[in-house]
């Protein structure tokens, strides 16, 4: 006879967290936050052309399906019953962009990603629109132009794919952030999905007004964006809709923030002036502002924190964003072949002990805060014949930790009150040399949540809290403590500071590579033009340079 199903002891809250490189699939305990199941897939990123990054959105949906059906089946195998799910939350990658029909479901072209930088002369052009004296961009969205927002991610698809073009016309078209592809697919697609996003995602498009709380006309005249394709705005607790398939269907779907502000929620920083960071493909530091706005003197985001049920109070962030955190690890691996998994990166850098003065500025899409710098490229300097692979995955890491205090300064100056220790979160915080040196280089102490999952903490707690569901109790007294690892710097100040300031001066020198964009014929005319003399030299320098490589990795 089969055993009884337990209901694990208490009502049960799933939480998708659909990440740059991975989907999950999370479940927890809503009385003790305890994590019963989950269930991740990983997924593929397209490069058709440099600068270009996209992801197929069915597949990314797939994997959403897939993630949510294997966990079920494991809870199952635990004798625990999956009837007791009450509710699940969306936390997602934001600023990745999609537009689909809604007659057929089908994408109409794949979604456009945060780091895609083939934008650039959008921006370019858009920038001559704004009066010199006068950014109503910035100042209603909190947002620098940049390639890393939706609008003109959603801006180049309307001016260059046909189908979208039609689809628009013809009153097909709709667009969203991974949240809102996501949660109109579950709720049934063509059969009645709800089409919405929460205030966190919306403000990341810069079609969204911070102080409304609304769609912006001006906006989204400004980027020529029809309002007719936008997506409802809700809170980020409430229920949006119900489950139409699968092993959940009729749970309803309660929660969503973007996966930083989801972090956020899940570190507990609901005070003022609490700040968390996450180490992920990127870096991202969150400091909570409270109900009021603060506006950047020094390179930073003003955004949406989250604002938890319809009738509570916003609450906003000042956030800084590091385009290349864990993704300088995975180039290391899959375009150098120095490693063979990420996690030997921190075997190597702990064998190191140092950079042996070498540098790395992966400023692969360009550098986001505090300097929106998209001439920007990613180098290595200071090598020497000693330098060796491990000294490069050190300077990698560290590369991680001097862009974090980057931010961290830059939010120190616009808050005035420093930070006395960082809060972190991420896949990369299991990395205890990356932990460490982090400490050493801010001279803070940092403070690891041993709960790995807390961007998928924070959506299931903002699902399980919603009116209607009311699993999950947002009070201080009743939320359950997360058990914290923490780094003290072990370096004196001088020489942190030392440090910085060496990396500082690399920065500046990665900077104006790209003056702009050639069209191909250019480039063979101009390459076709070149004297033989200069294809011997380059030659020549390739092939002293490819053996110096070679010694380096070997």
């Amino acid at each position: 006879m089969a055993a009884p199903k337990t209901a694990a002891g208490g009502p049960l809250v799933g939480a998708v967290v659909q990440g740059t490189d991975y989907s999950n699939f999370v479940v927890f305990n809503s009385k003790t936050s305890e994590v019963l199941s989950h269930h991740r897939v990983g997924l593929t990123q397209e490069f058709p052309k440099e600068g270009w990054i996209e992801q197929d959105p069915k597949q990314i949906l797939q994997s959403v399906n897939e993630c949510i059906e294997k966990t079920c089946e494991k809870l199952q195998e635990l004798n625990i019953d999956i009837s007791n799910i009450k509710a699940i939350g969306v936390s997602n990658q934001r600023e990745t962009t999609v537009v689909w029909d809604k007659l057929t479901g089908e994408p109409l072209y794949n979604a456009v990603m945060w780091l895609d930088v083939r934008t650039q002369s959008t921006v370019e052009t858009l920038s001559k629109k704004i009066p010199g004296n006068n950014n109503f961009v910035k100042s209603k969205t909190g947002l620098p132009l940049s390639t890393y927002f939706s609008a003109v991610k959603l801006r180049w698809i309307l001016d260059n794919v046909r189908k979208a073009q039609k689809a628009v016309e013809e009153g097909r078209a709709l667009f969203g952030t991974i949240d809102s592809w996501l949660i109109w697919s579950l709720t049934g697609g063509v059969d009645g999905g709800i089409h919405c996003t929460d205030v966190t995602n919306a403000s990341r498009t810069m079609l969204f007004n911070i102080h409304s709380l609304e769609w912006d006309k001006e906006l989204c005249d400004f980027f020529e964006i029809p309002m007719d394709i936008l997506p409802n705005i809700w809170s980020s607790s409430e229920i949006y809709g119900r489950m139409k398939t699968g092993a959940l269907e009729g749970v309803p779907i309660s929660g969503c923030l973007g996966d930083q502000s989801a972090a956020l929620v899940g570190q507990m920083c609901f005070q003022e002036g609490q700040a968390k960071n996450t180490y992920g493909t990127g870096c991202f530091l969150l400091y909570n502002t409270g109900h009021k706005c603060v506006f950047s003197e020094c390179g930073l985001l003003t955004t949406v924190a989250y604002k938890l049920g319809k009738n509570k109070p916003v609450f906003y962030a000042l956030e800084g964003s590091v385009a290349i955190g864990g993704a300088v690890i995975h180039w290391l691996r899959d375009n150098l072949g120095i490693i063979k998994t990420s996690e030997e990166s921190e075997k190597l850098a702990k064998e190191a002990g140092t950079s042996y003065g070498c540098y790395f500025i992966p400023a692969f899409s360009g550098l986001y805060a505090p300097y929106w710098e998209p001439t920007a490229r990613g180098i290595i300097c200071g090598l020497t014949q000693f330098t060796n692979k491990s000294h490069i995955a050190f300077a990698a890491l560290e590369a991680i930790c001097f862009q974090t205090r980057e931010i961290l300064d830059a939010m120190n100056r616009d808050c005035g009150i420093p930070l006395s220790h960082l809060q972190v979160d991420g896949e990369m915080t299991s990395n205890k040399v990356l932990m460490q040196l982090q400490a050493d280089i801010l001279h803070i102490p940092v403070i690891k949540a041993s709960m790995p999952e807390t961007m998928a903490l924070g959506a299931a707690m903002a699902a399980g809290a919603a009116e209607g569901v009311n699993v999950w109790s947002l009070k201080p007294e009743d939320l359950s403590t997360i058990m914290m690892e923490r780094f003290e710097p072990q370096i004196k100040a001088t020489e942190s500071e030392i440090r910085y300031s060496t990396w500082k001066k690399a920065v500046m020198k990665s900077m104006g590579w790209v003056t702009g964009q050639p069209s191909e014929s250019s480039e063979s005319n101009n390459f076709s033009s070149l004297p033989l003399g200069f294809f011997i030299v380059t030659s020549m320098i390739m092939l002293i340079g490819a053996r110096y490589i070679s010694s380096i990795f070997s």
